[in-house]
C-alpha cells in the first residue's frame, strides 16, 4: 500500500503554529520540555548558558547537546538550520568569537522577531537570521563550516531534501552536528500522516536506518552518534508513541565527503 503523502503546507501551518507559541508564550502546555533547565540537563555548560540572552533559553525546545561533537573553533562560520528562537546560535557565536560567524535560518516569523530582537539588544553582531524552509535556504553553496540543527528536521517533511541542502551549504569537509528524534520503529501511516502529531516532534521521526540512510545519501558520513536518554516527552500521547515505537532523541555528526 501507497501511503499518501504529507499536505506540506498544511504541516508548515501546524508548525509555525506550535513554534509561535514557543517564542511568545515559552510557559505555554506543549508535548516536550522546554528551557533552561532541560538544556542543562541535556549537557550544556550553565557558565556558557549565563553569557546568553535568558529569554532565548525560555524558549529553547531543542531535543540534545551537540556542541562537544560539533568542536566549534574561533573563526568558523556556522549556519542553525531551525534556529528558533536563538538560543543555539547565540552558544555557537560565543564558540567562534568575533572572527567567526553564525547565521540562523527559521521559518516562523514570530521566533525570527525574538532571535533579532535578542542579538540586536545584547551585542551579538556576529549573529544574523533569515527567514527560510530547510529544504531551500536563502544561502550560498559551500558557505559554511559546520552545520548544527537541533530539534527540527523530523519537522521537514523531505528528509533526503533537507540533507542535500545542508550537503550543498557546506564546504567539503565541513561537519554537520545536530540532535534530532528518530523511531526503532517505523511508525503507522496514521501517525504519519496526522499534521498535529509532526509539529508535535513525533509523526515526523524517520526510521533511524532510513535516517541514516539519507544521511549517505547526500555525501554526508556519520563519524560519531550517540543516544540522549535524558530528553524524555511529558505528553501521555507522545510518551505512549515513544514507548511503542522506540521513538528518541539522538545526537550525531557527520563530515561532508569530497
Amino acid at each position: 500500500m501507497t501511503m499518501r503523502p504529507i499536505d506540506v503546507e498544511e504541516l508548515r501551518g501546524k508548525v509555525q503554529g506550535v513554534y509561535r507559541q514557543v517564542a511568545e508564550r515559552p510557559d505555554g502546555e506543549f508535548h516536550f520540555e522546554m528551557g533552561r533547565p532541560l538544556m542543562e540537563r541535556l549537557g550544556y555548560d550553565p557558565a556558557t548558558l549565563d553569557a546568553v540572552p535568558a529569554e532565548a533559553l525560555e524558549s529553547f525546545a531543542g531535543v540534545g547537546h551537540h556542541f562537544d561533537l560539533a568542536a566549534l573553533r574561533p573563526g568558523e562560520r556556522v549556519l542553525d538550520a531551525g534556529s528558533g528562537s536563538g538560543a543555539d546560535a547565540f552558544v555557537a557565536a560565543r564558540a567562534v568569537g568575533p572572527d567567526g560567524s553564525v547565521v540562523g535560518i527559521d521559518m516562523t516569523e514570530e521566533q525570527l522577531a525574538k532571535s533579532r530582537r535578542l542579538a540586536e539588544r545584547d551585542g551579538f553582531a556576529n549573529v544574523g537570521f533569515r527567514q527560510g524552509y530547510l529544504e531551500t535556504m536563502p544561502v550560498e553553496d559551500a558557505a559554511f563550516d559546520v552545520v548544527i540543527s537541533n530539534g527540527v528536521i523530523n519537522l521537514t517533511a523531505d528528509k533526503a531534501a533537507t540533507f542535500r541542502e545542508l550537503a550543498r551549504v557546506l564546504k567539503p569537509g565541513g561537519r554537520l552536528a545536530l540532535s534530532d528524534i528518530v523511531s526503532e520503529k517505523p511508525l503507522t501511516e496514521k501517525i504519519k500522516c496526522d499534521t498535529s502529531l509532526w509539529a508535535a516532534c513525533i509523526g515526523g521521526a524517520a526510521q533511524v536506518d532510513d535516517y541514516r540512510g539519507d544521511l549517505a545519501a547526500a555525501g554526508l558520513r556519520i563519524r560519531a552518534e550517540r543516544d540522549n536518554p535524558e530528553y524524555a516527552f511529558i505528553s501521555t500521547s507522545a510518551q505512549g508513541a515513544s514507548r511503542d515505537f522506540g521513538v528518541k532523541s539522538v545526537s550525531l555528526v557527520a563530515v561532508k565527503e569530497g
